[in-house]
């Protein structure tokens, strides 16, 4: 694939994973794909080119798009409150092919808001305040860029789908995120969930010119019942007990603490 004149590192590996993906194709029960890196690249690229400049110390991985989220604005666990008014992203939105009548893509003007992105920006902008703050040392990436819906409109994580399924697709997915873990260099690479966890550690398996660590943080779906007992709260411990953040990082929400 040609490298298109002034794209960045971050913006060339994700185009060349959307096209990837968007070549395979799924059995039953996945009867409709979004690949909102086709029809929302202009805020996924403006994303990247605004936030993922640069050297990370901290990169989150998350499993895939939620209809609600990324599926709507193109931004990994992408909240359209977060997504607009807290990183001043906005840009047009387009539509997937076969788009399911229950879950349209309205893009920013979606009315819904996805929880999970909901619990995980407004943990990093409570704690950080701005999103230059925050990016400033971290990012978020999908592992996946792909919505995966049943029939009924029903969501589909690739976490349960067969082996045979998802050869091709982990491959590709493998290799974005090792590219994107090599370029940005970061000391921690922290899964949001144990299979985002365990994807990048089989990712990075083998890799040279990267000597960094996993982590882990709860998941802030509201599926799980521990996420509904204060995800913000439990993430912040779990990150704080093993050293990925230090209680001067950002402000620590309640203590009053001020960023480095």
């Amino acid at each position: 694939m040609t490298r298109r004149l002034s794209e960045t590192d971050l913006e060339h590996t994700a185009r060349r994973l959307g096209e990837a993906v968007g070549a395979l194709r799924f059995a039953a029960p996945v009867a409709h794909v979004y690949n909102p890196l086709e029809y929302a690249w202009r805020p996924h690229q403006a994303y990247l080119a605004r936030y993922g400049q640069g050297r990370k110390r901290v990169v989150f991985v998350g499993m895939n798009p939620g209809p609600f989220g990324m599926a709507q604005t193109g931004v990994p666990f992408g909240e359209v409150a977060a997504v607009r008014d807290w990183m001043g992203i906005t840009a047009e939105v387009g539509t997937p092919p076969g788009m399911h009548a229950k879950r349209p893509v309205e893009g920013f003007d979606c009315p819904r808001s996805e929880v999970s992105g909901r619990r995980l920006w407004g943990l990093f902008a409570a704690r950080f305040g701005t999103a230059t703050a925050f990016f400033a040392e971290h990012f978020v990436v999908n592992y996946c860029p792909l919505l995966f819906l049943a029939n009924t409109g029903a969501n589909l994580t690739p976490d349960k789908f067969p082996a045979a399924e998802t050869e091709r697709l982990f491959s590709a997915c493998d290799a974005h995120l090792r590219e994107v873990v090599l370029q940005l260099q970061p000391e921690w690479v922290i899964g949001v969930g144990a299979f985002a966890e365990g994807r990048a550690r089989g990712a990075m398996e083998g890799a040279t010119g990267w000597g960094g660590r996993f982590g882990r943080v709860l998941h802030p779906s509201p599926a799980s019942p521990a996420a509904n007992r204060g995800w913000a709260e439990a993430a912040t411990r779990e990150l704080l007990a093993a050293g990925v953040w230090s209680a001067s990082t950002g402000a620590v929400p309640g203590d009053g603490a001020t960023r480095r």
